[in-house]
């Protein structure tokens, strides 16, 4: 990148403030300027640390399940705390009970066994991977939600990209044009917004007509459309917990600062439990705002991780209140919308001697948006016996979490096959995942 991108890019954060811009090209497929509000929409959600995929999509008809988790497994459906039934084999975690209506609907799904088809247990090097969605490759600089938006048309929106949180993670890092917005529920005011200062700087950089005129203009403009959005009523943030000391007690300091470096900075979703909300008002309120992605943390579950109840459930519980918000916020645009909720990989299928779960592989990805072939859970299941585990401890990873997102892109986006060949590359969409367990 040469000088001058950089000083346009460093004009674009100090106007942004609350949207600090990354330059580069950006846009979105099915771009109709007659019906800007009817453009699909993708939303990620990362789950860092790892959760528990077995008791998320619970395989109550498994019997090798409670015989692996003999005090942390879910109770089959109708039991106290017991599964919600999905399909008569599986069941959903009982703290996600927000969720059954899009269940019942046919506009939620799962892909059980899931995930990179890299065996790394270390969660830094595995997040890195789901986000560059190059498994494997350590000198990626650029994440696939990145290049997708650099695959789509661009309209030259400032906000079509969104990155929920004060740092741009590896998933959008790269050339494409992304916004950060705060996890607040509030407008962030600049020394630009006082009406002396802003004419002032606009009429000094609008007579330029040059590169830093056209960054001071765009930075203002997401400023001014995140900050409109975000003055709907929303419940404000007080803080943002990082300290994992005082939400995990019980844990040893390594343990402690093991969460920690899985959380990368994320707050869980009891600290950020207005997510669908805020959401939903960025998208409502400019219809341009067309990819979002935001990450929660606190899912390292190595000790006392409940069942149907507990410290796994009560998060659930948050997270999947806050996806309805979001679904019902959205409104009409629920229809247009895919959400992905995904973690980098899943736990080990016995319990340990902590009534937890250790680092494993294979995971249960969620679907969910108006277009989702839904009421399903998917994927190639061989069952918990010892000898379909991979490595005789995990849930493998019968399907590459590649698959489910080409398939979702390509299928519910119309991303050609071309462009799905640069946003995943070096990958060939071999099976279908979309095939029920």
């Amino acid at each position: 990148m040469n000088i001058n991108m950089n000083r346009r890019d460093f004009l674009k954060a100090a106007i942004a403030s609350s949207a600090l811009l990354l330059h580069g090209s950006s846009g979105w497929a099915y771009k109709n300027p007659q019906a800007q509000g009817n453009q699909k929409k993708l939303i990620v959600i990362f789950l860092r640390g790892g959760i528990d995929g077995l008791n998320v999509v619970v395989p109550y008809g498994d019997p090798n399940y409670y015989t692996l988790r003999p005090t942390i497994a879910v109770q089959p459906p109708g039991q106290p705390a017991g599964a919600l039934d999905l399909d008569g084999h599986f069941g959903l975690n009982p703290g996600m009970q927000a969720l059954m209506p899009f269940w019942m609907t046919k506009s939620l799904a799962f892909v059980h066994a899931a995930g990179s088809p890299d065996p790394t247990r270390s969660h830094f090097d595995a997040q890195d991977y789901m986000e560059s969605g190059i498994p494997g490759e350590k000198m990626s600089s650029s994440g696939w939600l990145n290049r997708l938006v650099s695959e789509l048309p661009s309209d030259h929106s400032p906000v079509q990209a969104l990155s929920i949180g004060p740092i741009l993670p590896k998933i959008l890092s790269g050339p494409a044009t992304v916004a950060t917005v705060e996890r607040v529920g509030a407008p962030t005011k600049t020394s630009l917004d006082r009406p002396m200062i802003g004419d002032l700087f606009g009429s000094m950089y609008s007579a330029r007509h040059d590169y830093l005129a056209s960054a001071f203009e765009e930075g203002m403009s997401a400023h001014k459309s995140i900050n409109d959005s975000l003055s709907q009523p929303t419940p404000v943030i007080a803080s943002v917990a990082t300290d994992v000391s005082s939400q995990f007690p019980s844990m040893s300091a390594d343990d402690r600062k093991e969460q920690a470096v899985a959380n990368r900075g994320a707050p869980t979703p009891r600290n950020y439990s207005n997510f669908g909300k805020q959401l939903s008002n960025l998208f409502t309120k400019d219809p341009t705002v067309q990819v979002a992605f935001l990450d929660f943390g606190g899912w390292d579950t190595h000790i006392r991780e409940g069942n149907g109840k507990g410290a796994l459930a009560d998060k659930l519980n948050t997270l999947s209140m806050g996806l309805a918000d979001l679904a019902a916020g959205l409104g009409e645009l629920y229809k247009d919308t895919t959400i992905v909720v995904m973690s980098e990989f899943g736990r080990t299928a016995k319990e340990n001697g902590n009534g937890g779960t250790d680092h494993g592989h294979g995971n249960a990805m969620w679907l969910m948006g108006g277009g989702i072939d839904g009421g399903k859970v998917y994927g190639r299941w061989g069952g918990l016996a010892n000898n379909e585990l991979h490595e005789q401890r995990d849930l493998p990873t019968s399907t590459d979490f590649r698959s489910v997102l080409s398939r979702s892109l390509g299928d519910q986006m119309n991303i050609s096959q071309a462009s799905l060949a640069k946003i995943f590359p070096d990958f060939r969409d071999r099976a279908n995942p979309f095939v029920s367990t």
